[in-house]
């Protein structure tokens, strides 16, 4: 029987190995962690983290060839194919910091590997990672191997939270980069053999490894910069009286551009985008590419001015001060279906509006008030880091807001609401309630275009909706940089 072991229990390791299990009978699939805490609500009745599908998989293979456990160089010890699934943050202090991956991480359990290992590995890469980093890897694993050979693979995953689960079964394509040696030839074969089991081989693509690793940011690179640029036509809509969702429809029926990614927003989030350009900005920088990294970097800026924008429109819609004011924030993952807050606009917002003393109430169906509290009080890039690694806020602790039961307690009183995530049940609300118990005149500031704005602004509301014609009320307002 084949053994794989992922270490890492996280959005990634999770979901990619239970499919693995689902799919693979025959093989045994251990996932690690040193956090006691995880590996517990792995093997409970409340997973650490939601995707749709997830928990019936894991329930329909934990125990039989899916294992959680904390008995990290046990398994490492036993396996044949190990997956490296651990955090690759944005380094926050030293050389690249704000820019570079921190590989720490990365390199402990390289170290862990090699000093466990007893028989041959095929050791692969699952985070996201530098380009180059496999041959960094191999060079700690090669010095530190007592004789055991070790073969490194990079199999970046190409999930999206909220369809993790139906990405992993049927993938666009599986992705696997190794060495062009007869050892790297047989294990590029020995992975391609586990995925076979469910996907069809012509979605199976071999690569060499560096171009697997930059893969993987090229493909994030890539769809963030679609969202900053339909972001971008947002701003001119506004000014211009155009319809954001007739331009992306129109730009979208263009089948050399497509329709994906082309919904505005208040902005992209998630635990990838922001990272992996920063990554791809550093390289690029590294290597003397300077056009190259200042391209990528507009990336990022647009998206950093759409949340800005979006913050100013509310003040000054709001006879510019929030000082005081109870506003509804509906929405604080980052996408809807995901209780992610990685990167989550959410947070820039609510940190905006609170930095004008606004006063918050803040609903979401799968975020926490714990998380919320983290998201508020921590530093920049801390999410990524280990809960004893994270930095707090100073101003933090005189920040003013709460946690509703749902959207009505939310909007209760409150002079405006900003929808924050696209949750299908914010669509289906009861606006004209919600507008019965608000202060007036009530404001409505759509962030993910989900409203019906004619229907809103019969029933009493001013509405700004991002990238269409602005409310008559919005237009007599400042105007917002």
């Amino acid at each position: 029987m084949v053994k794989i072991c992922c270490i890492g229990a996280g959005y990634v390791g999770g979901p990619t190995m239970a499919i693995i299990a689902l799919k693979c009978p025959s093989v045994e699939v251990a996932v690690v962690d040193i956090s006691e805490a995880r590996i517990q609500a792995w093997n409970s009745n409340q997973l650490p983290i939601y995707e749709p599908g997830l928990e019936e998989v894991v329930k329909q293979c934990r125990g039989r060839n899916l294992f959680f456990s904390s008995a990290v160089e046990k398994h490492v010890s036993e396996a044949d194919i190990i997956f490296v699934s651990v955090n690759t943050p944005t380094k926050t202090r030293g050389l690249g910091a704000g820019k570079a991956a921190d590989l720490t991480y990365w390199e402990s359990a390289a170290r862990m590997i090699a000093d466990v290992s007893k028989s041959d590995k095929i050791v692969v890469e699952k985070s996201t990672v530098p380009v180059k980093t496999a041959e960094a890897i191999e060079k700690i694993l090669t010095h530190n191997s007592k004789g055991i050979s070790f073969q490194i693979l990079s199999n970046p995953e190409f999930l999206a939270e909220g369809t993790a689960i139906q990405d992993l079964l049927s993938p666009d394509r599986v992705l696997i980069g190794g060495r062009k040696t007869p050892g790297g030839s047989k294990a590029i074969k020995a992975l391609k053999d586990v995925y076979a089991q469910w996907v069809p081989e012509d979605r199976i693509i071999t690569t060499n490894l560096w171009s697997a690793e930059l893969s993987k940011l090229a493909a994030n690179a890539f769809l963030a910069q679609r969202i900053s640029s339909v972001n971008a036509m947002s701003a001119l809509c506004e000014a211009t009286g155009a319809d954001v969702s007739q331009v992306s429809h129109a730009v979208g029926k263009d089948t050399r551009i497509g329709p994906q990614f082309l919904n505005s927003s208040v902005g992209f989030g998630g635990s990838c985008f922001q990272k992996d350009i920063l990554n791809l900005v550093y390289i690029c920088e590294c290597n003397g590419l300077i056009e190259v990294a200042n391209y990528w970097k507009q990336v990022i800026k647009v998206n950093d001015y759409q949340k800005s924008r979006f913050v100013n429109r509310v003040v000054a819609s709001m006879f510019n001060t929030v000082s005081g004011k109870k506003i509804a924030i509906l929405g604080f993952a980052f996408k809807k279906d995901t209780g992610d807050t990685r990167e989550t606009p959410a947070i820039d917002v609510c940190e905006g509006l609170l930095g004008d003393k606004a006063q918050l109430s803040i609903y979401d169906p799968q975020v926490t008030k714990d998380q919320i509290e983290r998201d508020l009080s921590m530093s920049k890039f801390g999410w990524d880091h280990p809960v004893h690694l994270q930095l707090t806020s100073p101003a933090a602790s005189e920040q003013i807001w709460d946690v509703a039961v749902d959207a009505y307690e939310a909007a209760k009183n409150a002079h405006g609401l900003c929808i924050l995530t696209e949750w299908d049940e914010f669509r289906k609300l009861d606006y004209q309630k919600i507008f019965n118990n608000m202060r007036k005149p009530a404001f409505v500031f759509d962030g993910r275009n989900i409203v019906n704005v004619a229907k809103l602004r019969e029933i009493g509301f001013i509405v700004y909706s991002i990238g269409k014609p602005l409310d008559q009320w919005l237009k007599d307002m400042p105007a917002v940089a």
